[in-house]
C-alpha cells in the first residue's frame, strides 16, 4: 500500500445508524463480515458475484453496520428529484457515460480531487449472466495508483468476505484473474446468473 494512502478508513454515521445496519443484516438472514478493510483513504472495492437486487440492500446494511463512508457509481440520469439527495447521501456519484474522457477518466479525476474516496462496484456491471467482467475498475486503480480490495458476497454462508488488498501493476487481464480468484468461492443469490 502506498504510504500516501495510509490513513484511517473514511467513516460516517453514529451508534444508531450502525445499529440499523446490524439489525438489517440480521433481518436479511444473519449476515456476517469476515476479514478487515485496510487502513486507506482511497480504494476500489469490487463486490462479486452480483446476481440480485438484494445485493444492494445487503451492501447498504453492511456499510451502515461498519460505519463506512462508501461511494458507488450511478448513471447521471437517475440523480433527479425526489431521490437525488438520498442517492448522494448513500454515496452515489453520478457519471455521464457519454463524456469525452469516459467513466474511467472521470473516476481517475475524482480520485485525484478527493482526499477520501472508497468506491464499491459490481465488476460484472449487471445482475444477469455475463461472459466477462468489466475491466474499467482495474484501469481506474492502476491509473490512480490505489488498492483494489475484492469483496465476496456469499449467499450460501451469509458472509461478506473481505479479501486482502492488491495493487494493480501488471497486465490488466492477469490482474482481473487475480481478483476473480479471490472471490471465486462465493455463491450469489441467483447462482445461475453468476
Amino acid at each position: 500500500m502506498p504510504e500516501h494512502l495510509r490513513a484511517p478508513l473514511p467513516t460516517r454515521g453514529n451508534r444508531f445508524s450502525r445499529w440499523v445496519g446490524r439489525v438489517g443484516m440480521r433481518l436479511l438472514g444473519g449476515w456476517k463480515v469476515e476479514g478487515q478493510l485496510p487502513d486507506t483513504r482511497q480504494a476500489i472495492i469490487p463486490v462479486a458475484p452480483h446476481t440480485s437486487n438484494w445485493d444492494f440492500f445487503v451492501g447498504v446494511f453492511v456499510m451502515l453496520a461498519l460505519g463506512l463512508k462508501l461511494s458507488y457509481l450511478g448513471k447521471h440520469t437517475i440523480f433527479r428529484f425526489p431521490v437525488n439527495q438520498l442517492l448522494r447521501w448513500l454515496g452515489g456519484i453520478p457519471v455521464d457515460r457519454r463524456a469525452a474522457q469516459g467513466v474511467v477518466g472521470q473516476m481517475v479525476e475524482q480520485f485525484q480531487q478527493r482526499h477520501e474516496l472508497i468506491l464499491a462496484l459490481a465488476p460484472e456491471g449487471t445482475r444477469t449472466r455475463v461472459t466477462e467482467w468489466k475491466k474499467g475498475f482495474l484501469h481506474m486503480a492502476k491509473a490512480a495508483q490505489i488498492p483494489v480490495v475484492p469483496v465476496a458476497m456469499d449467499f450460501s454462508r451469509k458472509v461478506i468476505d473481505i479479501c486482502p488488498a492488491m495493487m494493480i501493476t501488471g497486465d490488466i487481464d492477469a490482474e482481473l484473474q487475480r481478483v476473480k480468484q479471490a472471490v471465486a468461492h462465493a455463491v450469489g443469490k441467483n447462482p445461475q446468473h453468476a
